[in-house]
């Protein structure tokens, strides 16, 4: 038996790499750091999504924002401090990783950390319309 998937229909052609994306994804359940997107609107009227992740703790040499194949990915590393004897310690200085997925076009507009939030405000430029006519060859 043979497993169907959303992209095997005949006409969604080229989106194998969409698929094994969205497989990553679902198997990534790890919820920290705690993150929002909103969506903002823009001068102009054009659409922006922001996302906000809680990163107390985290200084702006630990963070580091990047881009890589269509995904948006952000890493977090704190060094450990020296010899410390903890009564209770309830704040873990542990390392992330959080990736996004980017829909073509999207890019990074800006990154800042205020207050022990890291926001990151995407856009997408609105694209030119492009029409190509395709010559079609005769053969007899």
């Amino acid at each position: 038996m043979t497993r169907m998937t959303p992209f095997s229909s005949p006409l969604l052609l080229g989106f194998d790499t969409m698929e094994k994306t969205l497989e990553r994804i679902a198997k990534s359940g790890d919820g920290y750091p705690p993150y929002n997107i909103e969506r903002i609107r823009g001068e102009n009227g054009c659409e922006k999504l922001r996302i906000t992740l809680a990163v107390a703790g985290f200084g702006n040499d630990d963070l580091e924002v990047t881009t890589e194949d269509n995904q948006l990915v952000i890493r977090g590393r704190q060094a450990e401090e020296g010899e410390r004897e903890y009564l209770h310690r309830g704040i873990a200085a542990r390392q992330f990783q959080r990736i996004f997925v980017l829909a073509d076009g999207m890019r990074v507009s800006v990154a800042t950390l205020k207050n022990g939030l890291l926001s990151i405000d995407l856009d997408r430029p609105e694209p030119e319309r492009l029409v190509k006519r395709i010559n079609i060859a005769v053969q007899d």
